[in-house]
């Protein structure tokens, strides 16, 4: 059977901490002849104060600590030599409009064959240009 609860304003609160700290909280509550969320309100009163950056600052920085699984992270690289539709994503224009500036000369970029080609860095040089 469930020990009657002492206050109504409770929340229940599921937490997974090292099994060290959990032993260590069970003997400290025996000595104490306390239950544990007792135990732990006490803790968190005294301790916890959010609306104070010291109090949280003397708690330490757990996020520094935290482990939250596995990631791999490749920048992808960016292509040195862009067709009309790259670049239309890059300049954020539709890609009749890149043609139609290459067409016109405006644009810094050749045609191989049929197709517009054109460099990334002419492009960022060409867009830093003043008029």
């Amino acid at each position: 059977m469930a020990r009657p609860r002492k206050q109504s304003d409770e929340t229940a609160l599921f937490v997974r901490i090292p099994s060290e700290h959990a032993a260590k909280l069970h003997r400290a509550a025996d000595a104490l002849g306390a239950p544990k969320r007792e135990l732990i309100s006490r803790l968190v009163a005294q301790y916890v104060n959010p609306d104070d950056p010291t109090a949280l600052s003397a708690l330490g920085s757990p996020q520094a600590e935290w482990t939250l699984g596995q990631h791999s992270f490749r920048p992808a690289s960016e292509l040195e030599i862009l067709t009309p539709a790259q670049l239309a994503g890059l300049l954020q224009v539709e890609e009749d409009v890149v043609v139609e500036l290459a067409d016109q000369g405006e644009l810094p970029g050749r045609k191989v064959g049929e197709e517009w080609r054109f460099s990334r860095e002419a492009i960022l040089a060409w867009l830093a240009e003043t008029e």
